[in-house]
């Protein structure tokens, strides 16, 4: 099959997403991508155990009370609930129906916002609340570099997946577009397991200490 080819719902691939070479080869250097994420996340997450404990005798709060989990938890219910609704997208491009894609993308697009929305609000709360800052301890700066740099990949995500529907909103579904499509939701499910993590050890684990 050819990119480029005009499609129907009868002569839709059942994988479109790897139904030519050029999807394939996409797919070869999407996940080579993601191996250099996973390590420079996993240096974060060393980085963030090793210095988590490091705070002056001058900063009478602990983890525990600096955290504000139950907002943390509704921006977490939010981020894997986009994981969902960007699974139903994907799932009506197979189907080959376009208007129903682009539905759930906008979704997903809306609860990422929404998560990036509260994230920011957390930030904003802890340096008026508790003047945490970058810069306050070692303990801040490596808090808001890991969730920070997750934070960034999360807008990154928002900003690929609402350039591709703008783009093809005109267009519809071919073998050329729809394993950009694939490897956006793949990206955005990679950032949402990244965050499982950063919730359990970030924040689960020290509200326990």
């Amino acid at each position: 099959m050819h990119a480029d080819e005009k499609m129907t719902y009868e002569t839709w691939p059942a994988a479109p997403e790897k139904a030519t070479l050029e999807a394939k080869n996409k797919f070869l250097g999407f996940w080579l991508f993601l191996g250099g994420e996973t390590v420079l996340f996993a240096s974060l997450f060393a980085t963030y155990l090793a210095l988590k404990d490091k705070v002056p005798n001058s900063e009478h709060y602990l983890a525990k009370d600096l955290f504000d989990l139950p907002l943390v938890f509704m921006a977490t219910m939010l981020l894997l609930t986009s994981s969902l609704t960007s699974v139903y997208a994907m799932y009506h491009m197979k189907n080959f129906d376009f208007k129903k894609m682009q539905l759930w993308l906008g979704i997903t697009v809306l609860l990422g916002a929404g998560f990036l929305g509260l994230e920011i609000y957390e930030f904003n709360h802890y340096v008026h609340e508790y003047h945490h800052t970058f810069t306050s301890s070692a303990f801040g700066s490596a808090f808001y570099t890991l969730t920070g740099f997750h934070g960034a990949h999360v807008a990154f995500g928002l900003a690929w997946i609402i350039t591709l529907m703008v783009r093809n909103s005109g267009r519809g579904l071919d073998l050329y577009n729809a394993p950009k499509f694939y490897v956006a939701s793949l990206y955005w499910h990679f950032i949402d397991v990244v965050w499982v993590f950063i919730f359990t050890v970030v924040y689960l684990m020290g509200m326990v200490g």
